[in-house]
């Protein structure tokens, strides 16, 4: 019974994880150039901030999760909020780097590990709450990468949700769709159905 909790457990939590990228991406792929290194005022991050922190947060949290701090000596985390040597490109790959690191790991972890403890600044998790607390982290700054994309599209945005006023038709929808990949597909679907 417990080792079926936690393979669930695991398995919800990469697919929340594969989501939120997919989510963070699908408005990437909306923003211009100049867009994605443009910052409201002086005390807000870019787009590009975002994806440089969240990236260097996911390579250093997960490599070599279970037995390294998850706050890697090699990691300038100041460094994350300055963008100006950087290109859309190194910050794709940045982008990169930090998922693979996070979905290997996380992919690899025995039922047995999810009652071990894990290090975040010399501080000690268990694994569970490392990852509670990453999938949070994660969440937070993918909402603010899909916040400023929209900022930006304004009225060309393509929504990544619901479209308003269309409630009962996407329930609709997903009744008559079972069958799609996850929530997000399905969204995306109904959203493009509906666009033309």
């Amino acid at each position: 019974m417990l080792e079926q909790i936690i393979e669930n457990y695991k398995t919800d939590t990469l697919a929340a994880f594969r989501n939120y990228k997919k989510l963070a991406e699908s408005a990437l792929e909306q923003v211009a150039a100049d867009e994605y290194f443009r910052a409201l005022d002086a005390e807000s991050n870019s787009i590009a901030v975002i994806v440089k922190h969240l990236g260097g947060n996911l390579r250093s949290r997960w490599t070599n999760f279970l037995t390294t701090d998850g706050e890697k000596a090699d990691r300038d985390r100041d460094s994350e909020f300055i963008t100006e040597a950087d290109t859309r490109e190194s910050l794709s790959e940045l982008w990169e780097t930090g998922w693979n690191a996070l979905f290997e790991s996380l992919e690899s972890l025995s039922i047995d590990d999810f009652g071990r403890t894990v290090q975040i600044r010399g501080e000690d998790f268990p694994v569970v709450r490392a990852l509670n607390r990453s999938l949070a982290h994660t969440a937070y700054h993918v909402g603010q990468i899909v916040f400023l994309a929209k900022h930006f599209r304004a009225a060309d945005w393509k929504t990544l949700s619901v479209p308003r006023g269309k409630t009962g038709e996407f329930n609709a929808f997903l009744a008559d769709n079972k069958n799609k990949a996850h929530y997000l597909e399905a969204t995306k679907e109904f959203a493009e159905r509906n666009s033309k």
